[in-house]
């Protein structure tokens, strides 16, 4: 029988960390006042009324020179040119493959964006088009970078680079997309043992570091070989150090999640989902960051 653990209700203060002083963040909700001077230009979030601008969208007010905008707090990933994104597959059509990737349209992958077997550069032909779903089909996730942007807001998707393609085996968490912060790699090989990817849409895959792909698949190829129970156990510490993380709101990029993973090692691992633990291994993690901008 399955040992089941049950903890009383008890009340927790929440952690709280002192942070270094800065400039505080002007929050706003629908509906409220941001500014009555008729000088300032209307940016996204907001939106004009009896000679004010009134926010649309609740989240942070960003001035610009002149112009205002509210950068929501929770919304769909709006993509910029050159973000690393983890997408999954849910259609194959001519010549593209249409990409979920938590923005507020279907993201777009060309042919012509991929890399062929052996880096080959040529024009595709019908042969290459007919073999489309052996290299991507429906349900497959891949890691890309965004290309463009087209007017509609739809992203146009490249994987010309070994680093992306298809992805094999490992775990997938879904996060905001404002609790990852922007870097120069978003390809993170942690001394641990596990490798992540933090795409900039939210999506983070965590999988067992292993040696680069291999030139002559052009990255389509998925790897099925059996992963150890070692690697399965540090992905999933990986995985819910990640969510202890985002629970606590919590910015994700290498340090973080590194810390994280070295304030969990006293712990199981099914207990770092705990509150208390969480909490703890959280704190912990705050004051190694402060310390180390300090």
């Amino acid at each position: 029988m399955a040992a089941v653990t049950m903890r009383l209700p008890v009340s927790r203060k929440p952690a709280v960390v002192n942070a270094p002083q800065g400039p505080e963040k002007h929050l706003v909700a629908p509906g409220d006042t941001i500014t009555t001077d008729t000088g300032y230009m209307r940016g996204h979030g907001t939106y004009v009324e009896d000679d004010k601008l009134i926010a649309s969208v609740a989240g942070v007010v960003e001035r610009v020179n002149k112009l205002i905008c509210v950068r929501a707090l929770n919304t769909r990933y709006n993509g910029e040119v050159g973000d690393v994104v983890v997408g999954r597959i849910t259609e194959v059509q001519q010549k593209r493959w249409k990409v979920e990737t938590y923005s507020r349209l279907d993201s777009v992958l060309l042919l012509s964006s991929i890399n062929l077997p052996g880096g080959e550069l040529r024009r595709r032909s019908i042969e290459d088009e007919l073999a489309m779903r052996d290299c991507l089909q429906e349900g497959d996730l891949i890691s890309a970078e965004v290309q463009s942007v087209f007017t509609d807001g739809a992203l146009s998707l490249h994987t010309r680079s070994l680093k992306y393609g298809k992805l094999s085996q490992g775990v997938l968490i879904q996060v905001s997309p404002s609790l990852v912060k922007r870097q120069k790699t978003h390809f993170h090989d942690l001394p641990c043992g596990a490798s992540v990817i933090l795409g900039n849409n939210g999506y983070i895959w965590i999988y067992p570091t292993s040696e680069q792909r291999d030139e002559e698949t052009g990255g389509f190829v998925t790897n099925l070989e059996p992963v150890s129970m070692s690697d399965r156990e540090v992905i999933s510490r990986v995985r819910n150090c990640i969510v202890a993380l985002v629970t606590h709101k919590l910015m994700l990029f290498d340090t973080s999640v590194l810390y994280c993973y070295e304030a969990s090692l006293p712990h199981q691992i099914k207990d770092i989902l705990k509150p208390e633990v969480m909490e703890q291994i959280v704190l912990e993690t705050q004051h190694r960051l402060l310390d180390l901008e300090g």
